[in-house]
């Protein structure tokens, strides 16, 4: 997911300079929107991917934009849109397909798939990130920083608690079993360490979906004008979450921040958390003792929503523009380059041939943790999005917030996030 910071400074906007690899004009200079990563080192990686990319394409000038976070990314990408001068490319999330389609913001890439090797490109993406990728017979969006959300664990923790440090819970009964084991309280009855946590804020519609699809319900149709926020393995799934706290107590009360749940876990407030995979590099460097990652414990059965950003063309550009920026995507999205950058960030490699290069076997083996979030794409589901995407989803989220916060039923708030969706929606049938 990965939408909390963006890159800044000197050095990200040395790094940011060859994204959209426009090799036309000598002295052009074009813009383009960029997110950054939850963790890690990301100005230098894409420094790095620059100093590649304009050995080979002298004469690239481009001024990125860093606009906020991907939910305030979308509003000023739009905005420049309509105002005549928006980014040749733009990194943005995949389940904003929708809203740039109806905004008439973006063209689809296969106007530039031409030759057969073009075409072996576009077929060796992983197939779960094409389903936020690709609407109406045409490809909208790239994969770039994808992602599913991951169990980590903290082993030690485990240990501690009477746990197998190297078995995480395997469906949700053992969820709530184990977190009763890592829950520790002080004399006064005072939490000092919780068994779990699975942030609120932000976008919590995210990692909901996670418990949504093991519980069997999708939210919303392939066609993306259609929710079913108030079907009972929905309500299901959100009682499970509202349990956690209220009834099991092994689980913050109210909302728990996207921002800090990394940070709890360091610190071992939390022994087991919900997060993107997008996050493995970040607690690779900063968790000082030995951690688990696992596929998220199964319900009725297992399940994540896919994630995070993908490559998107300006329809305003001009065709030189486009063309080049294509060239660019083409670049980055090599097998080897794919590679580096799931090592070097955390993010899913997003073809298969990624994963059969030498530097990721060699990862891999050195730090299988790495590979969880691979295996858990054959059960991944398309991350939440439809028209009116960012309405729809607020309406949901409310709707959760409300049910965690002790204010609303989750029947109730799901009914009521349900109306608001079909109110929104009902246009586009």
């Amino acid at each position: 997911m990965d939408r909390r910071e963006f890159l800044g400074g000197a050095a990200a906007l040395a790094g940011a300079t060859a994204l959209p690899g426009i090799a036309r004009a000598q002295g052009a200079e074009l813009s383009f929107f960029y997110p950054v990563a939850v963790g890690g080192p990301i100005t230098k990686l894409i420094d790095a991917y620059a100093t590649g990319f304009e050995k080979d394409n002298a004469g690239v000038k481009v001024k990125p934009i860093y606009a906020g976070t991907y939910q305030e990314t979308i509003v000023k990408a739009l905005t420049a849109h309509k105002s005549g001068t928006p980014p040749v490319l733009s990194v943005l999330l995949s389940t904003d397909m929708f809203t740039l389609i109806d905004e008439e913001a973006i063209v689809p890439f296969d106007d530039f798939i031409k030759t057969d090797e073009d075409r072996k490109w576009l077929a060796g993406f992983y197939p779960g990130f094409m389903e936020n990728s690709q609407t109406g017979g045409k490809t909208w969006g790239i994969p770039f920083q994808r992602s599913t959300v991951v169990l980590y664990w903290n082993k030690e923790l485990f240990k501690e608690a009477g746990l197998d440090p190297e078995k995480p819970p395997k469906d949700w009964a053992e969820q709530v079993e184990f977190a009763q084991k890592l829950t520790k309280r002080d004399a006064s009855g005072n939490v000092t360490q919780w068994g779990i946590q699975i942030p609120s804020s932000g976008f919590p519609y995210w990692l909901f979906q996670g418990l949504t699809t093991q519980a069997g319900a999708i939210l919303a149709n392939s066609a993306g004008d259609k929710t079913d926020y108030a079907n009972p393995a929905v309500i299901e799934a959100l009682q499970y979450w509202v349990d956690l706290s209220q009834k099991y107590k092994v689980h913050p009360p109210g909302i728990v921040e996207w921002g800090t749940t990394p940070r709890d876990f360091f610190e071992k407030k939390v022994a087991m958390m919900w997060t993107t995979t997008g996050n493995l590099t970040n607690v690779r460097a900063n968790a000082k003792f030995p951690f688990g990652v696992g596929v998220l414990p199964a319900g009725k059965k297992p399940g994540s929503p896919t994630g995070g950003g993908n490559f998107y063309l300006s329809k305003k550009a001009t065709r030189a523009e486009q063309e080049a920026a294509f060239k660019f995507v083409r670049w980055i999205t090599t097998p080897e380059r794919a590679a580096q950058w799931s090592i070097d960030t955390g993010y899913v490699g997003v073809t298969p041939a990624s994963y059969e290069t030498e530097a990721m076997k060699t990862y891999v083996a050195g730090f299988p943790q790495a590979i969880v979030a691979r295996d858990q794409l054959s059960s991944a589901v398309a991350e939440l999005s439809t028209h009116e995407n960012q309405r729809v989803t607020k309406a949901l989220n409310d709707g959760l917030q409300a049910a965690l916060t002790g204010t609303k039923t989750p029947q109730k708030a799901m009914e009521e996030a349900q109306a608001e969706a079909e109110r929104i929606l009902k246009p586009y049938r």
